[in-house]
């Protein structure tokens, strides 16, 4: 009969682990590479999903940046635009003072401190176009003109005329320009034609 012999603890501790290790289950072969397969799908997968998540994002940025842009597009174009037509009615209003009432006195409000001519006739100044009206008036009472066309660009506005009963006998085509600043009238340039008995078209000058 075999003597049993004492084991201490060290030994059963090594007895142990050698029967556990044993009953681990190996890996088979092949599922290493299926697993590193299955990994690279999930992680494509998350990565697909996340650039999705982030075009979705830039490119609803990129609207609300469109939407903003185009919202204070339109603002300053109404602006612009409000601006535009109060210049035309401030030189509607001048130009019936001065030349079609031939009022002076009450055409100053709508001019500036300061008041630049360039028209060869009359002088600089607000003394030069009072003098100038002064003798207009006493020399073509009669003088009414018809307004065809009216342009605002910037801070100018353009008056393309019919002067009629003024020094020619078929009337003038008259071009003015004023420049406005700070909401009054303080620059002027014109041009005037003659209107011809005839003319080589059938047009008009107007």
């Amino acid at each position: 009969m075999a003597k049993k012999t004492k084991r201490g603890p060290v030994a059963r501790a090594r007895t142990k682990a050698k029967t556990k290790a044993k009953r681990v289950v190996r890996a088979k072969p092949g599922m290493k590479a299926k697993a590193t397969r299955l990994m690279a799908r999930i992680g494509a997968k998350v990565g697909i999903k996340s650039t999705a998540k982030v075009r979705a994002q830039a490119t609803a940025k990129t609207k609300r940046v469109v939407r903003k842009v185009t919202r204070k597009a339109t603002a300053a174009g109404h602006s612009i635009a409000g601006e535009l037509a109060h210049n035309k009615k401030l030189v509607l209003e001048f130009y019936q003072k001065l030349i079609g009432d031939k009022d002076f006195e009450s055409a100053r409000p709508y001019m500036g401190e300061i008041y630049r001519q360039h028209a060869p006739y009359a002088a600089d100044g607000h003394e030069g176009v009072a003098e100038w009206v002064r003798k207009f008036k006493e020399s073509f009472p009669q003088h009414h003109y018809e307004v065809k066309k009216v342009i605002a660009e910037g801070d100018l506005v353009v008056l393309h005329l019919h002067g009629q009963r003024g020094p020619h006998p078929f009337g003038e085509s008259v071009v003015d320009i004023f420049r406005i600043e700070n909401g009054k009238v303080v620059e002027h340039w014109d041009i005037i034609q003659p209107i011809p008995e005839s003319a080589d078209n059938a047009n008009s000058m107007f």
